[in-house]
């Protein structure tokens, strides 16, 4: 009978707790908090925090804000606009891919655990190595190729109509909550580009002021690439924006198909 052991250094052990010195205990709320230091060799842990959610804002990043600035610097996880916008503080929160920043604290009613975003190499705690993800995505050129204006002081004007056939794809902040919570990534990520990349490729394919739409969808065109996606839909129930990665996805099959036919 085959046996599948983790290694020694992967379980994830019980860390540091963090009390909280203000004696009305009414807004303490308990954050554990992922922390990995890969220069020490030491075992993952969760450390745990009280946090009087009184003194810092509502969302969960402004409580890993006040964990940084006042109880423990050590701490690292990345963030940048605080308003959804950037993508930068993607992480685990209450089992769910989504933004730190967008995250209310008062929409979880137990613990708030935090982790790091799944199936993804860990730089440091809250961190995870995206070079792969923004190689996949740097891969399907996402930039307009189009033919140079005759007159380069005029725009490519889109119509209303050319811009909803967009759908949203434009809106992506390519956070990775969509691709980190796909099974299909989880195991094929070498080769998969996953769907926070191809909502990407489906924004470029379908704007018409593009002139490499046939060249795009040839790439595509590939059993890992993008037939990988079975439609399991954990992306769209994923991603923080409201966006559906999986009807683009289904998009892009069916631009294929129909240009074969």
């Amino acid at each position: 009978m085959a046996e599948f052991k983790l290694p020694l250094n992967s379980i994830v052990k019980t860390g540091k707790y963090f009390n909280c010195d203000n004696s009305d205990k009414t807004n303490i709320r308990i954050f554990k908090v992922y922390r990995y230091n890969p220069d020490d060799g030491a075992n993952p842990r969760l450390d745990t925090y009280e946090i009087d959610t009184s003194q810092c804002g509502p969302m969960v990043l402004d409580a890993l804000l006040k964990i940084k600035n006042e109880i423990d610097t050590t701490i690292t996880f990345r963030r940048s606009c605080r308003e959804g916008i950037c993508g930068s503080c993607s992480m685990n929160i209450d089992g769910r891919n989504t933004l730190a920043c967008t995250k209310s604290i008062s929409d979880i009613s137990d613990e708030i655990k935090i982790y790091p975003l799944p199936h993804m190499g860990v730089v440091k705690d809250l961190v995870t190595d995206l070079s792969n993800f923004y190689k996949q995505y740097e891969s399907i050129e996402p930039w307009l190729q189009a033919d140079e204006l005759k007159d380069p002081t005029k725009e490519r004007l889109q119509s209303k109509e050319e811009l909803e056939e967009l759908d949203g794809s434009d809106e992506c902040i390519m956070c990775a909550c969509c691709s980190t919570s796909c099974p299909s990534y989880w195991w094929n990520s070498d080769k998969y580009l996953g769907p926070a990349t191809l909502i990407q490729a489906y924004r470029w394919i379908a704007d018409s002021r593009d002139i490499k739409k046939k060249e795009r969808l040839d790439f595509l065109e590939d059993t890992f690439k993008l037939y990988r996606c079975h439609t399991i839909m954990n992306c769209t129930d994923a991603c923080p924006k409201g966006l559906n990665p999986a009807k683009s996805i289904s998009k892009i099959k069916s631009l294929i198909l129909s240009n074969k036919i």
